[in-house]
């Protein structure tokens, strides 16, 4: 027996030497400045692997969202590379139809979850596309970053933001979306009904009137689909101009301090109440 467990001992010996894989230990460093979230805003899927990637000089320190600056620049002096230019993205949603504008045709009961009651007859909402406010969004954010308000509308706040994606995966009406912070002109809307039936449903609809594509540098907006897009390769052109005239205020200006903006043709909303069932 004494024997067989030399020969073992010595037969694992031979195998860790032969099987050993080096890895820098420059890898658990660097892990060590990263948050931990594992949020996988950064591409990977989670922070050690994009500790392993910055040692590789695949990736750049700047492209961990959920850092601060500084943490982030550590990371660098600490590689000797640059932090990296990376622009910070938020989640953003297609949808301003609160309860006070947007009309509800039918009332669920059963799971409070958005997902459940898009399986009933698509939720009860008069717009097909509009958000339920059942709040899945705020429930699967791991940062705080949403926040439901008062109209049963998600908010989400961008300095919490890390652009996980979780809350695009959840939502079974794919309202939102990740967008650089640059991107300022938003159209708050995924509608695809004609103008009049539109509105019938929810008073911030956009109509396709096509104001904002008349009233912006050409080619910036386009008409699809009953809906204004966006061309954002040419965001280097947008301004408030595109909002003003818009006459539901589907359509917005994104302000870092304020919100969103509607324009000053906007019909104003005042009603503070949810708008009757049915």
């Amino acid at each position: 027996m004494a024997a067989l467990g030399v020969a073992l001992a010595v037969l694992l010996a031979i195998a860790s030497r032969r099987l050993y894989v080096y890895e820098d230990p420059r890898i658990d460093e660097v892990e060590e400045m990263l948050p931990h979230s594992n949020c996988g805003a950064c591409g990977t899927p989670g922070c050690r692997p994009f500790a392993e990637l910055l040692i590789k000089g695949e990736v750049e320190p700047g492209q961990c969202t959920v850092n601060s600056a500084e943490a982030n620049q550590e990371i660098a002096d600490y590689l000797g590379v640059d932090v990296g230019n990376i622009e910070k993205q938020v989640a953003r949603l297609a949808c301003a139809g609160g309860v006070h504008v947007a009309r509800t045709r039918a009332r669920y009961a059963g799971m409070k979850s958005c997902r459940a009651a898009s399986l009933v007859s698509g939720g009860g909402k008069g717009c097909t596309w509009g958000c339920l406010g059942l709040g899945d969004c705020e429930v699967v954010c791991d940062f705080d970053a949403i926040s439901m308000n008062r109209y049963s509308l998600p908010v989400v706040d961008a300095a919490k933001c890390t652009a996980c994606g979780d809350c695009v995966d959840v939502c079974p009406k794919d309202l939102f979306s990740l967008q650089p912070v640059s991107r300022r002109l938003w159209v708050a809307c995924q509608n695809r009904q004609p103008g009049d039936e539109a509105e019938l449903e929810c008073e911030v609809a956009c109509t396709a009137c096509a104001r904002c594509a008349a009233d912006a540098p050409e080619g910036l907006i386009t008409i699809q689909n009953e809906l204004a897009v966006i061309d954002y390769s040419k965001n280097a052109l947008a301004s408030r101009i595109a909002i003003e005239r818009c006459p539901t205020g589907a359509i917005v200006w994104l302000d870092d301090k304020t919100g969103p903006q509607r324009g000053r043709d906007a019909k104003k909303v005042v009603r503070q109440e949810a708008l009757p069932i049915g």
